[in-house]
């Protein structure tokens, strides 16, 4: 099966090596050479398919697997100076122990300086105080203001003004309630009935200011102990009731 890999994902041979190490779950101490200088050379000569420039160390390192290959074939094995068998294999081996060994660091380091960079630093606190004095300080301000500056500035405003097509216009409206006004309102009303619901006073007009200075009237009537305050079912609605005058005694 044909496998697809970027270049940008793997900083060098290394990587890629432990790449195939991984992925195939073999064992870095005993390294299957044929197979990884199979994989590794497919994988370069999948990238010159794709006319993608293969960096120098890549061949390189596959001219290096291919040398540790031929030197696996042979049948006279090579011997140290104690007449040991040499693993042509070891050299490479113990480079990417090494190579794994830094990445790891590499990577630990990587990821607490993200999560440094994503902290808030510790500021100083009076040489932020010392900053926001010289934003604040008017004097060091106008050093930089001179005679141009102030002529841009003015043509930009009188630019901005003459671009308005209406001019900006308050409307005062006097609303045509008064306190006294619904106060008499309220006792009017009550006069008729024992007990008027509130409800009543905004049907009869559904006016949102008309209901706003009503209320007013019922909370002064009320303090006045002109009418008390009945707290109706659901606790939505109350009843206005007028307070009848004390007899004096």
């Amino acid at each position: 099966m044909s496998f697809e890999i970027k270049l940008p994902l793997f900083e060098g041979p290394f990587d890629l090596m432990l790449f195939f190490i991984e992925r195939d779950e073999l064992d870095i101490y005993d390294i299957p050479i044929s197979k990884i200088t199979n994989d590794f050379l497919e994988y370069i000569h999948h990238l010159e398919q794709m006319e993608i420039e293969v960096a120098s160390e890549f061949i390189l390192f596959a001219a290096t697997l291919m040398k540790i290959k031929s030197r696996m074939l042979l049948p006279r094995p090579e011997l140290n100076e104690d007449g040991e068998e040499i693993d042509p294999r070891e050299e490479l081996i113990r480079n990417l122990l090494e190579y794994k060994k830094y990445k790891s660091v590499v990577e630990e380091l990587s990821n607490m300086e993200g999560e440094r960079l994503s902290k808030e630093k510790r500021g100083n606190i009076a040489a932020e105080l010392k900053a926001l004095s010289k934003m604040e300080d008017v004097d060091a301000e106008m050093q930089h203001v001179d005679l141009y500056k102030l002529l841009k500035v003015f043509q930009r405003t009188m630019a901005k003004m003459a671009a308005r097509s209406e001019e900006t216009k308050h409307t005062v409206i006097q609303y045509p309630y008064t306190i006294e006004q619904q106060k008499d309102f309220v006792l009017e009303k009550i006069s008729f009935k024992k007990q008027v619901p509130f409800t009543d006073f905004i049907t009869y007009k559904p006016d949102k200011i008309f209901v706003i200075y009503t209320f007013l009237a019922i909370l002064e009537l009320l303090q006045l102990s002109q009418v008390t305050i009945i707290i109706g079912e659901g606790y939505n609605n109350f009843w206005v009731e007028k307070t009848e005058p004390v007899a004096a005694a």
